[in-house]
């Protein structure tokens, strides 16, 4: 073999040797860092962008208990700060990834009418509870910035919701025969 072709084969076969690593680096970047393996894994082998708004939006509203629980435990934790504003970053995650679901399902032409009522009423929900937490809650100077962001990111949503529905076509209309 030439020295060149000698070359070529190596680099082929370390590129081909390296490329199941890349696939796992790959893999682990598109993991989501406030949602749990299990939670992940669940988002990734929904089928549709429906499946996945319903999957976000009840990981949401785990998140919104926990903080909830949280907020009120009559024995705080030592890094309660960070546990609180974690959580709400992960509801805010959580409510922009269903959000997000909302563009690929109208891309696709996929029916999520249903999908859109459940964002407008669990957000509706979840928007009066954060704006409760906002008007003097415990502790609310250590979480007062990622609350904004939170109450922000689900009007967004909500408005989001709100548009697909009014450009969504309605669907097909059975006739009777």
């Amino acid at each position: 073999m030439r020295p060149r072709m000698l070359r070529l084969t190596i680099f082929f076969a370390a590129a081909l040797a390296l490329l199941p690593v890349a696939r796992v680096s790959i893999a682990q970047s598109q993991h989501k860092d406030y949602l749990s393996d299990e939670e992940a894994d669940k988002i990734r082998d929904a089928g549709t962008p429906g499946e996945r708004i319903k999957l976000y939006i009840s990981f949401a509203d785990d998140r919104l208990k926990k903080f909830d629980y949280e907020l009120n435990r009559s024995v705080p934790e030592r890094r309660r700060g960070e546990i609180l504003n974690g959580l709400l970053n992960g509801y805010e995650g959580c409510v922009d990834d269903a959000a997000d679901q909302i563009d690929v399902a109208q891309e696709k032409q996929i029916n999520i009418h249903e999908e859109l009522k459940l964002i407008q009423t669990k957000g509706k929900e979840f928007l009066d509870q954060l704006k409760k937490y906002d008007q003097g809650g415990k502790e609310l100077d250590t979480y007062r910035d990622t609350l904004e962001d939170a109450i922000d990111g689900t009007t967004d949503a909500l408005s989001d919701a709100a548009d697909a529905e009014k450009e969504m076509s309605p669907g097909p209309v059975r006739r009777k025969k």
